[in-house]
């Protein structure tokens, strides 16, 4: 028999609580997949954001952060534009920093969306598993009691066999989508710290250019 005959053999020989737990499996990979091509867009876009205003953070230059924001789209220059609207209107760095930090949550709301129903997925897979196999022991002592005693102990074993089909299925399913969970929450941990990064690099230049022109006053 082919790998794909052995798969198609295990399915069908797992019981009905199989085909819930393939479409938990199909639904948390579809979920995974949509999560990693827009998590790597936005990390990519940063990227590319970051490249063009490394030396404005350094400096402070509100002017070029603000032209490189107007012509392109990134999750940091739209938390940077909010912090340098505020400026012209705050007098201290903690209501600039509020500013930035209310559009940083917005973006981790978008991040985060859907990610822990990856986590959800794995434990109803994981549960599902264990009730099929709980209802496949069910079924298999009763089905054994009503049995031939000669036919008892091979009737048993293939009932349990078939049982266990379920819960390995289950951990099968769940594994993977716990690994994928917990990337997609590092790979969104990542764009967020480089985004909060930019925003502390813009509030200590812009600190260090009015306490120099304090002391040059």
């Amino acid at each position: 028999m082919s790998f794909t005959d052995h798969i198609i053999a295990f399915l069908q020989n797992g019981g009905p609580f199989i085909y819930p737990i393939a479409l938990v499996l199909v639904v948390g990979l579809a979920i995974t997949i949509e999560r990693w091509l827009y998590l790597s867009s936005a990390h990519r876009t940063n990227q590319q954001a970051f490249a063009l205003i490394k030396n404005a953070l350094k400096t402070g230059d509100i002017n070029t952060i603000s032209q490189h924001a107007q012509n392109h789209k990134a999750p940091v220059f739209d938390v940077l534009r909010s912090g340098i609207a505020r400026i012209s209107s705050a007098s201290r760095r903690e209501d600039v920093e509020y500013a930035m930090e209310e559009t940083v949550m917005e973006y981790m709301l978008r991040l985060e969306k859907r990610t822990p129903f990856i986590a959800t997925l794995a434990n109803i897979a994981t549960l599902l598993g264990l009730l099929g196999t709980i209802m496949g022991l069910i079924a298999a002592f009763s089905a054994v009691a009503s049995a031939d005693p000669a036919e008892k102990a091979n009737l048993l074993s293939s009932s349990i066999s078939v049982a266990m089909n379920t819960t390995a299925f289950g951990l099968i399913t769940a594994i993977p989508l716990i690994l994928f969970h917990s990337s997609l929450q590092t790979k969104t941990a990542t764009i967020v710290d480089s985004i909060e990064m930019a925003g502390i690099k813009l509030l200590n230049s812009l600190s260090f250019n009015q306490q120099t022109d304090n002391n040059r006053g």
